[in-house]
Order: structure tokens, then sequence, then C-alpha cells
């Protein structure tokens, strides 16, 4: 069986540099929520790649659920940000590396 997860790419929006403690604080509490839950595999801010805030890897059963969940990032929904959402194609060693 394929392996799939599902990576979000947080974009920072023109309004980003005005991203606050509070808008902050949510943003954590959300994921928070979604690594209590099970959703999330890995997240995290991304340094030296200019207009990318960070990157979140969902652990969702669709890429529609995924981006449900994408939706719902207060930093897209208060307009601080965008995102982007792709598939990855997991190679592992159980699936021998996709060979």
């Amino acid at each position: 069986m394929e392996k799939q997860l599902y990576v979000m790419m947080i974009k920072r929006g023109k309004s980003y540099n005005k991203v606050t403690k509070a808008v902050i604080t949510r943003h954590i509490e959300n994921l928070r929520t979604l690594d209590n839950d099970g959703k999330i595999e890995l997240c995290g801010p991304l340094k030296g790649y200019p207009g990318v805030a960070g990157m979140v890897i969902f652990k969702t059963q669709s890429y529609e659920e995924a981006e449900a969940l994408c939706k719902q990032e207060p930093l897209v929904v208060e307009g601080y940000a965008t995102y982007t959402l792709v598939t990855l194609q997991v190679a592992d060693k159980d699936n021998n590396y996709l060979l």
C-alpha cells in the first residue's frame, strides 16, 4: 500500500511582518491540537528560505482532510500567510525506497 503524507508550505503574505505574539499563540495552539489528535508528522519554521515561514507535514487519511486543516491555520485564516499543499509519496525501508 502506498504511504502518503501531505506537506503544507506556509508562505509569508504581505502582512506577515505584522504578526503579533497573539497570532503566533493561536498558531501554536492549533499545532498542539493537531499534534494531540495525531494529525502531524513533523512541523517547524524554515530558515534561509525567503518567503516561506515554515511547513507542516500532515499524516491524514486524504489530501482533502489535509487541505481542510490548512484552511483552519490561524496564519492563513487571519490573512498573514498563504499555503501550498503537496502530496509526498513516502520512500522508506518498508517499501524498498520505491524501487
